[in-house]
């Protein structure tokens, strides 16, 4: 099998001149945010966003969209690739579910995780929230649920939620916030 590479340059430019890419469908949520704030604070920049260069020379997102965000004024490192409109649609539309397909070695990532120190409380919670113990803790708290009438409310993101909520609970509900 022959595979092209679609890599024609790679620069570092700044983020607040690259443009979104008007068919990104992914949503970032607060978690996410504070998560990235986190990791680009005590790590930095350690992987390229892609663009692609369109017929005026503009660059345009496919994946990176919330680090270009994050740090507007900074100049990032991108890669640009050599797409036309379809192949950057196919692109923007399988980069995550792929990565997303991968299996965990629960066993490997807890030995990871058990190395890291990390002083961010957002970076703490998430990198907690992967490991065996968190797992367990919430199969545990899965299976002690009792039987109720119960609603499930999908949300945009993470600010409708709390308004949510918060609304709720002033009513005097018995609610609380689930992440799925």
């Amino acid at each position: 099998m022959q595979i092209r590479d679609r890599i024609k340059d790679f620069r570092r430019v700044s983020a607040n001149s690259l443009l979104p890419n008007p068919k990104n469908w992914r949503v970032h949520n607060n978690r996410q945010r504070n998560i990235l704030q986190g990791i680009l604070s005590e790590v930095g920049y350690a992987d390229a966003l892609l663009v692609r260069e369109l017929s005026d020379g503009s660059l345009q997102l496919i994946d990176g969209h919330l680090r270009a965000e994050t740090t507007p004024h900074q100049s990032v490192p991108v890669l640009v690739l050599d797409l036309d409109d379809a192949e950057a649609d196919k692109l923007l539309a399988t980069l995550d579910p792929l990565a997303a397909l991968a299996d965990t070695d629960q066993t490997l990532l807890d030995e990871l995780l058990a190395q890291i120190d990390t002083e961010n409380a957002a970076v703490q919670e998430f990198l907690h929230s992967q490991s065996s113990d968190c797992v367990a803790d919430f199969d545990k708290a899965e299976l002690q649920i009792p039987e109720l009438y119960q609603i499930l409310i999908t949300c945009q993101d993470e600010d409708e939620q709390r308004a949510i909520f918060e609304r709720l609970a002033a009513e005097g509900r018995n609610c609380r916030l689930v992440n799925l």
